[in-house]
């Protein structure tokens, strides 16, 4: 079990349901933040449903929701999770943009699982901050409300007690976001694992918009060498190199490794670099210098190049946030 600090001042997370709800970004918050986990102690956070419409609330695919009491509940939370919104010209009700407010007057974190964002815009939470939503809201948020810096190319915004993801499954790297800065990186671990789920993810929308899927055949003909390149990720491999393993002309390559991955050779060992550096720091004591040249980029200084210009931080920093003993008091 990993070493749970009892440091939440209100561990209560309430959702808020709706008629109309999004079945989808509402079950992502009940599985990170209601599903009892034992292995996680007593400190655990609590789990509610905040209902805002009268009587029994639908859900897209048939479900019927029953909540555990109406807005009143958000006024005791900790933590206010909007899932979704039934859509993005609907109106907010007022009950719910007052009680939103005081929730944050107060110091509860407000979070939006995509088109919530266009909940927490309309209670002016939002104004002078950065947020994000799914790919296809972006342009209307950013019409709407010229006040919020929307950014579209990531998974989600921390900007303190409001946050933002983007797309629906987004929502699952914001949620495990707020299990890391609660509990620590071993805590956060441990869900995704139960999640299946990576306990983080580099990059952000831009590759899953207007992309095709890639065909089964490339992934299979590649699939052994992006198993050789993740196992001896500290290689300096060159496109011909790589070509060459492949049995492919450098063209063909490149062309076939996009279709089947999505990005350039460089870019997906960027990417997987910056990922074994992640685990480095979170899990071990190794030196940064080390860190730098297991994970394949060679020197310290490329290290931190990368780690300001991806995840806009430090190497030092991330460890002193993200480390094995950060969260341990």
């Amino acid at each position: 079990m990993p070493n749970v600090p009892s440091h939440l001042a209100n561990p209560l997370v309430v959702a808020v349901a709706y008629d109309g709800l999004c079945t989808f970004e509402f079950g992502v918050a009940a599985e990170v933040f209601a599903l009892p986990r034992p292995e996680m102690g007593e400190d655990w956070y609590r789990f509610a449903v905040a209902g805002i419409d009268a009587g029994e609330m639908r859900a897209v695919g048939g479900v019927r929701v029953v909540a555990d009491g109406g807005p009143d509940l958000i006024g005791q939370a900790g933590t206010v999770i909007v899932p979704g919104w039934r859509g993005v010209d609907c109106p907010v009700p007022p009950l719910l943009i007052e009680a939103l407010r005081k929730a944050n007057e107060r110091g509860a974190r407000i979070l939006s699982i995509c088109s919530g964002v266009f909940v927490l815009a309309a209670a002016g939470l939002l104004s002078g901050k950065r947020a994000t939503t799914h790919w296809r809201y972006s342009e209307r948020l950013r019409e709407r409300y010229p006040d919020i810096t929307v950014a579209q190319d990531v998974l989600y915004i921390d900007e303190g007690n409001v946050l933002t993801s983007a797309g629906s499954a987004a929502g699952i790297d914001l949620c495990l976001h707020l299990v890391r800065r609660d509990f620590g990186t071993k805590a956060a671990n441990m869900v995704a694992r139960r999640l299946v789920v990576p306990p983080h993810r580099d990059g952000g929308q831009a590759q899953y918009v207007e992309s095709s899927v890639p065909e089964p055949h490339e992934r299979s003909r590649l699939g052994p060498l992006i198993d050789r390149m993740r196992a001896n990720i500290s290689t300096d491999y060159s496109v011909a190199t790589l070509a060459g393993l492949a049995g492919m002309s450098e063209r063909t390559f490149l062309r076939r490794f996009a279709a089947a991955t999505g990005v350039t050779p460089a870019r997906w060992l960027l990417s997987e670099r910056l990922s074994r550096a992640r685990t480095l720091l979170e899990d071990t004591a190794m030196p940064i210098d080390r860190v730098a040249e297991t994970a394949g980029f060679g020197a310290a200084a490329t290290l931190r190049h990368h780690f300001r210009q991806q995840l806009a931080t430090t190497p030092a920093a991330y460890r002193a946030r993200f480390g094995t003993n950060a969260k341990s008091a």
